[in-house]
C-alpha cells in the first residue's frame, strides 16, 4: 500500500493558480531534487481532469532530452478523477479514467499500489482528499510573492488541521513546507 503525496506550487497568499509566476525563481537543483525524491516513489500519477487536460498536452510529446521529469509523466499509469471525461488513454498514454469523485474508490486505489500515488496541482481534488483525510504528505512549495487573486487551496471558509511534518529553505527562496494529517 502506498502513501497518496500531493505537490502543490503556491503563493504566500495560498494561490495554486496556473503557476506561471514560478518561471522568475528558476528551477534549481534542490527544487528538483526535492520533486524529484516525490516522483521516484511514486508507482501512479492521480490528477483532477482539469490537471489532467493541461498536463496531457505539455508532457505527452516531452523527451528526457526536453525535460528529465518526462519518462515519469509519460511512463507511469495515471489515474484521472473525473465524471466528465471518458477516454484518457487516447490524450495520455498511460492514462485512466476513474470516474468521479469517490472517496472508497481512492482507498482501494492507496491500497492496491506498490508505491506512492502522486497528485500535482488538482486543486479540487486534493480539497476533497484532505477532507476525507486520504492524503499522507502534502508538499506545498511556497513562492515569496502575494498574487492577490487566484484559485486557492483552500478558499475562504474553509477550516482544516493539519501537523507539520518537515520545513526546508530552497536556494530560490522557497520554502518546502511538508504537513500531513492533523495528530489525533
Amino acid at each position: 500500500m502506498g502513501a497518496i503525496k500531493v505537490h502543490e506550487f503556491t503563493t504566500v497568499d495560498g494561490v495554486v493558480d496556473v503557476p506561471m509566476w514560478t518561471v522568475d525563481y528558476g528551477f534549481p537543483d534542490d527544487l528538483s531534487d526535492s520533486i524529484g525524491a516525490l516522483t521516484g516513489a511514486a508507482s501512479g500519477i492521480l490528477l483532477g481532469r482539469t490537471t489532467f487536460e493541461m498536463f496531457a498536452p505539455a508532457w505527452s510529446t516531452r523527451t528526457v532530452e526536453d525535460d528529465p521529469g518526462a519518462p515519469f509523466f509519460n511512463d507511469t499509469r495515471k489515474h484521472v478523477v473525473s465524471s466528465t471525461l471518458e477516454d484518457a488513454e487516447s490524450v495520455w498514454r498511460n492514462s485512466g479514467v476513474l470516474g468521479g469523485y469517490d472517496a472508497g474508490r481512492i482507498r482501494e486505489l492507496k491500497e492496491r499500489e506498490d508505491g506512492d500515488l502522486y497528485v500535482s496541482g488538482s486543486a479540487t481534488l486534493v480539497r476533497a482528499l484532505v477532507a476525507d483525510g486520504l492524503v499522507d504528505e502534502l508538499h506545498l512549495y511556497v513562492y515569496p510573492l502575494a498574487v492577490g487573486t487566484g484559485i486557492r487551496l483552500f478558499p475562504e471558509g474553509t477550516s482544516q488541521k493539519l501537523s507539520l511534518l518537515g520545513a526546508d529553505a530552497l536556494s530560490n527562496g522557497v520554502a518546502h513546507l511538508t504537513y500531513g494529517p492533523a495528530a489525533g
